[in-house]
C-alpha cells in the first residue's frame, strides 16, 4: 500500500475491558466510526492507544485487530518507540508481524539523549525495516525534542518520511518545515494548531480529537486543500473546546470519557489514571453537547448523532 503522510489521522484510542486487557472486539466499532468520516489512516498504540500501558503481545494484538478492521481501506501507523534502542526494535518486530503499514517512533523517555544519541537511535531502527518510519516529537511528555537540524539529517535516511511535531511550539513546526526536504512530511501533534501548521506548510494532522468528531477535522483539512480558509478556520474554531477538554483529567483519560459519553465501547483508562470528577465529566457533557454530539438509547443499541457533517452511525 501506498503510504500518504497526509490527511487526518485519528490518535486511536486502545479498547479495553473491566480488567484492563485490550477488547479487540471493540476494535471493528472504533474503526467504523472513523473510516465513515473519511479519514486518510489510522495512528494506533500512541499516546491516546496506552500503549506504554500494554504488554508486547498486547501492543501487537491490537495492532493486528486495527489493520484487520481496515482492511487496507486506509493505511494503519503503528507507535514503537520504546526508552531504548533495543525496546523500540523489539515492538518494530510486533508492528511488523501485526501487519502495520508503516511505524512512528516518539524519542525516548526517562532518559535524556543529546541529538547525535538521538540520530543512532532513529537510524537504527529505520535501517531495521522496510516500512516507512515517521519519527513523534513530544517534548512535554518525554522531555527530549528532536531538533530542526537532527530532523534534517534523519529526514536524509530513505525511509524515514517525515515527523509528528507534537511539541505545541508553532516555531519548532515551521523549522522542520524550512530545513527538511521538500518530499518528507510533516504532521501537526497539536490539535489546537492544525490550520496554523497547515498554512506553514504541513501535510496533515495526527488528531486525537479525531477520535470524537472525525467528520468535523476533515472537513477542516478538505477546506483548506480546497483554499476555503475561512470554513477551515471555522472548524478549527469549534474544534478548540474540545482540545481545551484535555487539561480536565490525566491524558488519555479526557477523550477516553468523551467516546464513552457518546457510547464508543473503549472501557476504562489504565490506572494509575483515575476517573474525571463530576465537575469535569459536566465540563466535557457541555462540549460535547456544543458539538452536537449526544447518544440516544433505542431498543438496546446508542446511535451516535453529530452536527459535524459526518454520518450517523448505528453501533451494536
Amino acid at each position: 500500500m501506498e503510504f500518504p503522510v497526509h490527511g487526518i489521522y485519528p490518535a486511536m484510542l486502545s479498547p479495553m475491558n473491566p480488567d484492563e486487557s485490550p477488547n479487540l472486539a471493540a476494535i471493528p466499532t472504533l474503526v467504523e466510526h472513523v473510516l465513515g468520516a473519511g479519514v486518510h489512516g489510522l495512528f494506533v498504540v500512541g499516546t491516546h492507544g496506552e500503549a506504554y500501558a500494554l504488554t508486547t503481545q498486547e501492543r501487537e494484538a491490537v495492532i493486528a485487530a486495527y489493520v484487520q478492521a481496515v482492511a487496507g481501506h486506509v493505511p494503519v501507523l503503528a507507535g514503537v518507540g520504546a526508552v531504548t534502542t533495543r525496546a523500540a526494535l523489539t515492538n518494530l518486530r510486533a508492528a511488523e508481524e501485526a501487519g502495520a503499514d508503516g511505524v512512528s517512533v516518539v524519542t525516548p523517555y526517562f532518559i535524556s539523549p543529546g541529538q547525535d544519541e538521538l540520530y543512532d537511535h532513529f537510524r537504527a531502527i529505520a535501517e531495521a525495516t522496510d516500512l516507512p518510519v515517521l519519527l513523534y516529537n513530544l517534548p512535554g511528555r518525554t522531555h527530549v525534542s528532536i531538533a530542526p537540524q537532527t530532523m534534517a539529517r534523519l529526514a536524509r535516511i530513505d525511509n524515514i518520511v517525515g515527523v509528528k511535531d507534537s511539541s505545541g511550539d508553532l516555531n519548532n513546526t515551521i523549522d522542520y518545515i524550512r530545513l527538511m526536504p521538500d518530499d518528507t512530511a510533516v504532521m501537526n501533534g497539536n490539535d489546537g494548531l492544525i490550520c496554523a501548521a497547515l498554512s506553514a506548510g504541513a501535510t496533515g494532522a495526527v488528531a486525537a480529537t479525531a477520535d470524537i468528531v472525525p467528520g468535523l477535522l476533515v472537513s477542516l483539512y478538505k477546506s483548506f486543500c480546497a483554499g476555503d480558509l475561512e470554513a477551515a478556520w471555522e472548524a478549527q474554531f469549534r474544534l478548540m473546546p474540545l482540545r481545551r477538554c484535555f487539561a480536565l483529567n490525566t491524558v488519555p483519560d479526557p477523550i477516553k470519557e468523551a467516546a464513552r459519553t457518546i457510547g464508543l465501547p473503549v472501557g476504562p483508562t489504565a490506572r494509575p489514571v483515575g476517573p474525571m470528577s463530576g465537575e469535569a465529566k459536566q465540563r466535557l457533557q457541555q462540549v460535547l453537547g456544543e458539538l452536537g454530539l449526544a447518544v440516544q438509547e433505542k431498543g438496546g443499541r446508542a446511535f451516535f448523532q453529530s452536527g459535524t457533517g459526518q454520518s450517523t452511525h448505528r453501533f451494536p
